[in-house]
């Protein structure tokens, strides 16, 4: 890429994810000049006066200064019809049936399929333990029907290059929601998923006032609980492993353009977009870096004009990307043409604050990012009229009771007249994403509005299959262009305006992100990063702080030993390298002749006969017992060979670690593409998935793993098992 501005490891990201590429694997795209042509010719496809939007869309796309969506940088002119330019969907209401479950991990898969991420609520699904007359048995509740979704996830990822992503969310009034709070403590479960507590106005009023709160599902009061004890236990999971997240749903729809015609219960992965059932999240960002004049000068400043410029021309490609886009289903398409939503936002925000030489957090800097987002939401608003007067205004806009919603009521009254005379053409349009990978394209700017990581670090870089990554050394955009301006490259004698977010206060994240909402119709991402020091109490208040700042919600994150990110300072890595030197991840030793085991007999409806499943073990000199190896038989013999694999993957698994559990968790979330069965009241999505349990139950046996005994999912899947004696004997 010729380029200045880039680094290694924007030339990766283009090439790997935004580069087009032939069928042999030859490129097409020779410069990302080359991108740019491309996307802007895609995007101007169906305009009247083509030429013309191609050349204004290649000036907004141009040195990165407008960041489309990463689905539709990659998409844009390359012809490929089976893809979806969306980033993110959310799924339909889920119906508290089997049918309706199925249906909408139907929906979940066809969408993953296409790359788009999904959000999902669940709180319709009925309580674990509730009865159910139909089919005389008792419901295994929300939590269980997430792990199907899970596995589906993961099995779809295997398949392609995108990692799978997935929101659930769950009713803070819901019976199973201490559960739902639980769900991911283990390290192993709903990898798939972030998880997000739909929080509402009375639960906060109840928790301030401490008053019991009732859970509830179908007008049944399940159980009454101290308002305070259940804030405490979603804090603390909070505080110790990042989740569950935090969405205020009442004020979400309170502040919905469209409150009037839909009820938002969801949003998309990552939480900058509350969506309805089927709504679809189409997302841009204006890179602040490219707008910001004399960079670290005392006369610097912000070209407000060239912003509002760029957001107009913005505005028009990605409404033409509503119409291009393919959908993977009619419902989204539908959901998506009525109401024409789109999500522009920004990012490089700490590094534009940087060039101003206004430290991220300072009140200052909160004034110069709400001028910045009010800037653009204005200049949105306004060149959706305009094309409303050209190509027509949404759907389903009802124009009086749209200027009367609480967001749109605030803007300027020109904009309000401009709607009742014209008509709008999108719903919404203001929206702020993590921008993750888009802003390691454009040169490692800093992402959305958070502030800047670290000046130099190491990125975890994935390269296709989720476990393969690669590390990655980076230098911050503004740090860059500091040291090539100033000539000064020692990162100890700095400006105090060169903040990152181990210097930003947990109280300052919150101010920046309360100083854009005003201007976001849609909801912001933001992670607020806090101190591993920081007391359990302090970190509470954060949330309380979010809701009383009117935020529609709030993630956080701290560094503990519980959690890792795939941002990596270089004293962090030293540090962890220390710890892994110091530890002994191998665990092999010499067959002895004899070893006791058990063999476990399963019968499912995919095979005709039983399967045999033999699990020898060792006893080590300090007596702890270890599994050292596998057998699967069977007389039928179209298994043979996978089970020939299999047996001799698992047991040298089995010998070169002290503790095989993770492996239980890989095989339960193998998910057959003709469909699972159900077992002894919970779902086994595939053979290897129930090969999988009957490892897992005995490594509870033998004192590896504890059991759950609060799970049903956990019940032993094995008909009987048979001590036996195997001598002389080896893998197959």
């Amino acid at each position: 890429m010729n380029n200045d501005n880039q680094n290694d490891i924007s030339s990766q990201i283009w090439n790997m994810k935004y580069r087009y590429h032939a069928k042999d694997g030859s490129p097409i795209d020779q410069t990302v000049e080359d991108t740019w042509r491309r996307v802007a010719r895609g995007l101007s496809i169906f305009e009247r006066d083509r030429d013309r939007w191609e050349k204004d869309f290649f000036e907004c796309l141009k040195d990165f200064k407008f960041l489309p969506g990463g689905r539709i940088t990659a998409n844009a002119g390359t012809g490929r019809k089976q893809v979806t330019m969306f980033n993110c969907y959310v799924l339909n209401k889920i119906e508290d049936s089997l049918e309706g479950i199925f249906a909408t991990i139907h929906n979940a898969a066809m969408t993953q399929k296409q790359g788009g991420g999904i959000g999902m609520n669940f709180s319709t699904i009925r309580p674990k333990g509730s009865y159910i007359k139909g089919v005389q048995a008792h419901a295994s509740g929300p939590i269980s029907y997430m792990h199907v979704f899970d596995a589906t996830c993961k099995t779809i990822m295997s398949a392609g290059q995108r990692r799978g992503a997935q929101m659930g969310v769950l009713s803070c009034s819901h019976p199973d929601i201490e559960e739902f709070i639980d769900a991911k403590r283990d390290g192993k479960s709903l990898k798939m998923f972030n998880l997000s507590i739909a929080i509402t106005n009375d639960f906060v009023e109840a928790v301030k006032e401490d008053k019991n709160w009732d859970l509830i599902f179908d007008g049944t009061i399940y159980k009454t609980v101290r308002a305070r004890d259940l804030w405490d236990k979603i804090m603390r999971s909070t505080y110790d492993y990042a989740e569950p997240g935090f969405i205020l749903i009442d004020r979400i729809n309170e502040l919905n353009n469209l409150n009037y015609c839909e009820d938002i219960r969801a949003t998309n992965p990552c939480g900058e977009q509350p969506l309805p059932p089927f709504g679809a999240c189409l997302l841009g960002s204006v890179n602040l870096t490219r707008f910001v004049k004399n960079p670290f000068e005392n006369n610097a400043t912000i070209d407000f004009d060239d912003i509002t410029k760029t957001v107009t021309t913005a505005v028009r490609m990605l409404d033409n990307t509503v119409d291009i886009s393919n959908y993977p289903l009619n419902s989204q398409r539908d959901e998506a043409l009525s109401k024409r939503r789109m999500g522009i936002g920004i990012t490089g925000l700490a590094d534009a604050l940087i060039f101003m030489q206004a430290r991220y957090g300072t009140s200052d800097s909160t004034a110069i990012a709400a001028k910045i987002m009010k800037t653009i939401c204005h200049a949105a608003y306004r060149a959706s009229i305009e094309l409303a007067k050209e190509k027509g205004a949404f759907q389903l806009l009802d124009r009086e009771k749209f200027i009367n919603s609480k967001f749109v009521s605030q803007l300027p009254k020109d904009i309000r007249e401009g709607i009742i005379k014209h008509g709008i053409r999108n719903s919404h349009l203001t929206s702020i994403a993590p921008t993750g990978t888009i802003s390691l394209y454009a040169g490692n700017v800093s992402s959305g509005l958070e502030p800047v990581f670290a000046l130099s670090y190491t990125r975890k870089v994935r390269t296709g299959d989720e476990s393969e990554t690669i590390e990655q050394e980076v230098c911050d955009y503004a740090y860059k262009r500091y040291k090539e301006i100033s000539g000064n490259s020692d990162a100890s004698s700095l400006p105090d305006y060169f903040a990152t977010t181990d210097t930003v206060t947990p109280k300052e994240h919150v101010d920046m992100q309360a100083a854009l909402q005003p201007y976001i119709d849609s909801s912001i991402s933001k992670t607020i990063n806090v101190p591993t020091d920081l007391s359990f109490d302090k970190f509470k208040d954060i949330y309380m702080y979010a809701y009383d700042s009117n935020l529609k919600g709030c993630t956080t994150f701290r560094p503990n030993e519980k959690m890792q990110g795939i941002l990596v300072r270089k004293e962090d890595k030293k540090e962890e390298e220390t710890k892994l030197d110091n530890y002994d991840n191998e665990y092999i030793c010499t067959r002895p002749i004899e070893l006791r085991g058990k063999t476990y007999k399963i019968k499912t409806p995919l095979t005709a006969q039983s399967l045999f499943i033999t699990i020898n073990d060792i006893i080590e000199p300090d007596g702890k017992i270890r599994p050292f190896e596998i057998f699967i038989n069977s007389k039928n013999l179209q298994h043979f060979s996978w089970m020939v694999a299999i047996t001799r993957l698992i047991s040298a698994v089995f010998r070169r670690t002290s503790d095989p559990s993770f492996l239980v968790e890989e095989m339960k979330c193998i998910f057959d593409p003709n469909g699972g069965y159900f077992k002894k009241g919970h779902y086994v999505p595939s053979l290897a998935a129930e090969i999988g349990e009957v490892i897992q139950e005995h490594l509870i046996s033998i004192g590896i793993v504890e059991k759950k005994e609060d799970n049903s999912s956990e019940n032993t899947p094995a008909e009987n098992s048979v001590s036996i004696s195997a001598k002389e004997s080896m893998p197959v």
